[in-house]
């Protein structure tokens, strides 16, 4: 039986295959909303403490993603400059078949 990557290693994989982007995740984890910034294949929690090891996610399996920005890279807090807002879990799916993730 293959072990599929979780939603998070994916989007962590697409975000290795596209350093010139910068996912930002809203997702719901243990009924509180996180957002997480995904760039060149790491995670961090914006709003949560994040796991020195990297092999902890940091969206976890039970976690459920709300939506997904793209922002091009460098990130600019202040002024992002926004690919594609509002992104669901489904409508990525193209993208990440795209890079082959």
């Amino acid at each position: 039986m293959a072990i599929t990557p979780s939603a998070g290693q994916r989007l962590e994989k697409y975000t290795q295959k596209r350093p010139q982007e910068v996912l930002i995740v809203t997702a719901e984890i243990d009924q509180e909303l996180d957002e997480i910034t995904i760039f060149k294949g790491f995670s961090s929690s914006l709003t949560r403490p994040t796991a020195f090891d990297p092999d902890v996610p940091i969206l976890p399996d039970s976690g459920k993603i709300i939506k997904i920005d793209r922002i091009k890279s460098p990130l600019n807090p202040e002024n992002p400059d926004y690919i594609e807002q509002g992104l669901t879990w489904e409508t990525i799916q193209p993208l990440l078949d795209s890079v082959g993730v």
